[in-house]
């Protein structure tokens, strides 16, 4: 797929070939919009870059839980790393299975472990060695043994945002590398655990390749160590492989891009794979890989249409449908999104704010930033909206959720209706008193 899935088209925007200016005037706005040959592709470079090892993809859920994305995902081939019960509960109704499941997260339920454990989940990523003492003992009540994982903090600098930075030692994430080996030793006593594996994980949106590299090399003895001492199956590398935000209409697929280059090239991910593969291929071990955002995150846009163009004397605003409550990235760390009109620019722009309609100063989608001109009544796309997009929408100023529309083809399926207001207070009315 030599094309990137969003393009003009005889003036109009289109994702594969569908016209989004027909979507968004077929299913209204604000809607979610994701390709499915981009997801398939970008899966698949993933696969291919990693073929010459055993390895495994584990789709990471919470970037995008869609059940339509998560089938799709499953009829390619995919493992899934959840963080929660529910992320598990998607995956089984998406026809995947537990046994290619890695299951994440600081907070593990009692009932979260003994629910993973009865469906037959392949291994508990551990952050930390009380979590596994937990873990040993609701197994032994359940008479079952319990596969785990540690996760390891190599102490690498990700330079990436503090909110998704997670392998620093202040991190809540993971065991400090200082005392794996001794967190393996006690782990290996217990009658209910079985260690299969060992992971790491350094940030998301990770956009230099040299920390990654960096971390693997550092992490990869120590993994071989395990392998001989308690005869550990994996090693995972965790996730985090960045994409491109800007100019994402035009970059394509290719999502590494290094900060060592003046021009903001991006990297592939062949590139990325021929950086780490020589040395994981020493390690003897199945290597699984954790990406969400790389495999969705370019696949989707947030279609909106602008209400109203208010001119003040130091700045412009255009005012759109779609709010922080749809898409919470910018608000939350400042997320970059590329916003371009459905109708192909005439070249006419000007210096803007996008907001949206919620009541917060944070509620905007871009500040100050050059525009093609859109008038009021057009539609917009925020592209690179399939990563952490929906999955973080609320209901915040009793705002209905909006539609989520997969494409494939020329075929554009409703994947989610847009929420109603009756769905909203379903639960509430009859909750009230009379």
């Amino acid at each position: 797929m030599g094309m990137h899935s969003f393009h003009y088209q005889n003036g109009s925007l289109h994702c594969e070939d569908v016209d989004l200016v027909s979507l968004a005037d077929t299913h209204g706005t604000p809607a979610y919009v994701y390709s499915a040959n981009t997801i398939r592709d970008h899966y698949g470079r993933l696969d291919q870059a990693l073929a010459e090892i055993d390895h495994g993809i584990e789709y990471a859920v919470k970037a995008n839980s869609n059940l339509s994305v998560l089938k799709l995902l499953v009829e390619e081939g995919s493992g899934f790393d959840i963080v929660s019960g529910g992320e598990l509960r998607r995956v089984i109704e998406a026809g995947g299975d537990a046994g290619k499941c890695t299951f994440a997260g600081v907070g593990k339920t009692r009932e979260e472990i003994e629910y993973a454990l009865a469906e037959g989940i392949y291994c508990f990523n551990a952050e930390s060695e009380e979590e596994v003492v937990f873990i040993d003992k609701v197994a032994g009540e359940m008479g079952k043994v319990a596969p785990v994982a540690f996760r390891v903090n190599p102490n690498v600098d990700a330079k990436t945002h503090k909110y998704i930075s997670t392998g620093k030692s202040e991190n809540k994430f993971g065991v400090d590398f200082a005392s794996i080996d001794d967190a393996y030793a006690r782990a290996s006593k217990l009658a209910n655990v079985r260690l299969r594996g060992l992971q790491m994980h350094i940030g998301s949106q990770l956009t230099s390749l040299q920390p990654f590299i960096e971390a693997v090399e550092k992490v990869a003895p120590l993994a071989v160590r395990l392998k001989d001492t308690y005869g550990i199956e994996f090693f995972s590398i965790g996730g985090g492989v960045g994409i491109v935000y800007d100019s994402a209409l035009e970059s394509g697929p290719t999502e590494w891009w290094s900060d060592q280059d003046e021009d903001q090239r991006p990297l592939t991910i062949s590139q990325y794979a021929a950086g780490v593969v020589p040395v994981l291929k020493e390690t003897g071990l199945k290597i699984l890989l954790e990406p969400g955002r790389y495999i969705v995150g370019n696949a989707g846009v947030l279609l909106t249409r602008c209400l109203y163009e208010k001119k003040g004397s130091a700045k412009t605003f255009r005012i759109v449908d779609a709010g922080m409550n749809d898409l919470i990235r910018p608000a939350l760390y400042e997320g970059h999104h590329d916003i371009v009109p459905l109708r192909e620019s005439t070249g006419e722009s000007s210096m803007v704010d996008v907001v949206g309609p919620v009541c917060e100063t944070g509620d905007f989608f871009c500040q100050d930033r050059e525009l093609p001109d859109f008038a009021p009544g057009e539609a917009i796309a925020l592209l690179s909206a399939g990563a952490y997009g929906f999955v973080m929408a609320s209901n915040y100023n009793s705002r209905p959720l909006p539609v989520e529309i997969l494409v494939d083809g020329g075929e554009a399926r409703v994947i989610r209706p847009r929420q109603t207001m009756d769905d909203i207070l379903a639960s509430e009315k009859s909750a009230m008193l009379s």
